[in-house]
C-alpha cells in the first residue's frame, strides 16, 4: 500500500487509459486530484466533469502554482511523457516524489488478492470480462481495467467489500514487474515492443520473471502456446479438437445470434456456452476466464449467463453501424497477429461480405520490425486503407512509412490523410469497414459513424 497518506496526486499524462483510473480511484478516496494530457479527448472531458482539473499546455515552472507542497503531493508519471517535458523537470528539480503508472497500481493493488491478465494482445478484453463475471458473482471485485467497459462504462470498478481485485499487466517498460499476483492469466507472449526488449528472448524473459511473482497459493492460466512458467503449477487453455489443454474449446458456431462453443474442461463438457462478444479470440479470452475463475471456487454454471450478457471494450470489436447493407467496427488492434485475428473473425461472422480495412499503423519501431507480418495479415481483407503512421513517443525512421507498407502489401491498397480518409468512406456502400489501431483514430469513428448512417 502507499506508505504516505497523499492529498494531492498529480497526474503527469492523466488522459491515457489506465492513468484515468488510477486518478478516478484517487478521487473517489477523497483527494484532490488534477494533471495535464497534450490533447483533449472524450475521456478527458468525462474527467473535468467528474471534478478532476486538466490543462493541456506545458507550463513548465508555472505548474508548481497548481500542485501541493512536496511533502503532500505524489506525481504519477506516464511512460509517454518525454523526458525533456519542463513540467516534469520542474517538479523533478523541486524534488517532488515522482511515480511511474506501474509502481503507483502495484503498491495500491497490495490492498487486495490481484488477479492479473498480461500477454502481448487480449489482455484488455479478458481482463475486463473477467471483471463482469466476478462482479455479478459471489466472490465479488474492484478493478482497474485498460479500457472502458462498455457494461460498467468505466475503466474503474470499486467494491469497498471486495477481496479480489483484477488489473491489466501491462508488458511495456516490463510494468508488470510491480505486481504481485495471486493468479495471473498470460494471452500471449509473441514478440512486440522490441523498442524495449530488443529480441523476442528478452521479452519471454520478461514474462517468465513475471510468472514467479505469481503466488505460491496461486495459479498461472496460460494459453497453450505460450512457453513460459513451465516450472510452476500451470492451467492450459486453447481452440481446438486436436490441442492439448486443460480447458479446451471446440464446436464454434452461431446459435439464435450468439458466437457458441463447447467447452471441455479438466472434470466435464459443458455444451452450447453462449458468448457475448463474437471471435474466435473472444472464445479464448472466455477459456481463459472460465479456468481461472474455476481455480478461485466458482463453476461454469455459475457464471455461464454472464459469459452471454458481456457486452466488451469500447474500441475492441465494437459494433458502431450495422445495417442492411453495410457493418462499421472499431478496434484497437495494432499487432499483426490481433489484426489476423480480427480479420478471421469478421470473415467468419459475415462470411459473403467484402471487408475494407483503414488501419493507422503504431509506433515507426513497431512498423519497422513487423513489417512483413503487417502485411500479411493486412491482405486478408479486400481492400486496405493506410494512414500515417502514428510516432506517439517516437521520432520517424528513415524508410519506415505507410508507403512503404503499402508497397509491401501490393494491390489494394491506399495511403491517405485524415480528411481523405472521409471521403473515401463516402464511397463504401456495402460490406464490413473496419477502423484498426491504437493512435488517434478513434477520432475518426464519429464522423464516419455519421457518414454511414
Amino acid at each position: 500500500m502507499l506508505k504516505r497518506r497523499y492529498s494531492n496526486i498529480y497526474f503527469l499524462g492523466i488522459g491515457g487509459i489506465g492513468m484515468s483510473a488510477l486518478a478516478r480511484y484517487f478521487k473517489s478516496k477523497g483527494v484532490f486530484v488534477g494533471g495535464y494530457d497534450k490533447t483533449p479527448s472524450k475521456l478527458t472531458k468525462q474527467l473535468e466533469n467528474e471534478g478532476i482539473m486538466i490543462h493541456y499546455e506545458d507550463l513548465g515552472a508555472n505548474v508548481l502554482e497548481l500542485v501541493g507542497d512536496k511533502e503532500s503531493t505524489l506525481v504519477v508519471l506516464t511512460p509517454a511523457i518525454p523526458q525533456d517535458m519542463k513540467e516534469l523537470i520542474s517538479l523533478e528539480k523541486e524534488g517532488y516524489i515522482i511515480h511511474k503508472r506501474a509502481k503507483v497500481l502495484g503498491l495500491i493493488s497490495e490492498d487486495w488478492k490481484t488477479l492479473a491478465v498480461a500477454g502481448t494482445h487480449g489482455k484488455t478484453t479478458t481482463s475486463t470480462m473477467l471483471a463482469y463475471v466476478l462482479s455479478n458473482s459471489v466472490q465479488r471485485c474492484s478493478a482497474f481495467l485498460g479500457g472502458i467497459s462498455a457494461n460498467f462504462d468505466s475503466n474503474l470498478v470499486l467494491d469497498e467489500n471486495a477481496e479480489w481485485l483484477v488489473v491489466e499487466a501491462d508488458e511495456y517498460d516490463r510494468s508488470f514487474h510491480q505486481l504481485k499476483p495471486f493468479s495471473a492469466i498470460i494471452t500471449s507472449t509473441e514478440a512486440d515492443h522490441l523498442d524495449i526488449y530488443h529480441d523476442e528472448k528478452n521479452m519471454n524473459e520478461a514474462f517468465e520473471e513475471f510468472t514467479q511473482l505469481i503466488s505460491s497459493n496461486g495459479k498461472l492460466i496460460a494459453h497453450y502456446k505460450v512457453n513460459v512458467g513451465k516450472n510452476m503449477p500451470r492451467i492450459t487453455y486453447g481452440i481446438g479438437e486436436d490441442i492439448h489443454a486443460d480447458y479446451q474449446g471446440i464446436n464454434l458456431r452461431v446459435v439464435d445470434g450468439f458466437f457458441t462453443m463447447d467447452v471441455i474442461t479438466p472434470t466435464r463438457k459443458h455444451g452450447n456456452i453462449q458468448l457475448g462478444l463474437p471471435g474466435t479470440h473472444n472464445a479464448e479470452n472466455a477459456l481463459a476466464v472460465i479456468a481461472l475463475t474455476e481455480s478461485i471456487g466458482l463453476k461454469l454454471e455459475e457464471i455461464k449467463p454472464y459469459l452471454q450478457s458481456f457486452k466488451g471494450v469500447k474500441r475492441r470489436f465494437e459494433v458502431i453501424v450495422q445495417k442492411d447493407d453495410i457493418i462499421y467496427i472499431d478496434d484497437y488492434a495494432h499487432h499483426p497477429t490481433a489484426i489476423k485475428k480480427l480479420i478471421e473473425s469478421v470473415r467468419m461472422i459475415y462470411s459473403n461480405q467484402s471487408i475494407h480495412i483503414i488501419f493507422q499503423p503504431h509506433l515507426f519501431t513497431r512498423t519497422r520490425d513487423f513489417m512483413k507480418e503487417f502485411a500479411a495479415s493486412l491482405k486478408l481483407s479486400d481492400e486496405v486503407v493506410l494512414m500515417p503512421i502514428y510516432p506517439a513517443r517516437e521520432l520517424p525512421i528513415e524508410g519506415v512509412t505507410s508507403r512503404a507498407l503499402a508497397d509491401m502489401i501490393g494491390s489494394h491498397v491506399h495511403v491517405l490523410e485524415s480528411n481523405e480518409v472521409l471521403e473515401y468512406v463516402k464511397h463504401i456502400k456495402e460490406g464490413v469497414l473496419l477502423t484498426v489501431g491504437a493512435g488517434n483514430i478513434d477520432r475518426l469513428v464519429e464522423q464516419i459513424s455519421e457518414i454511414l448512417a
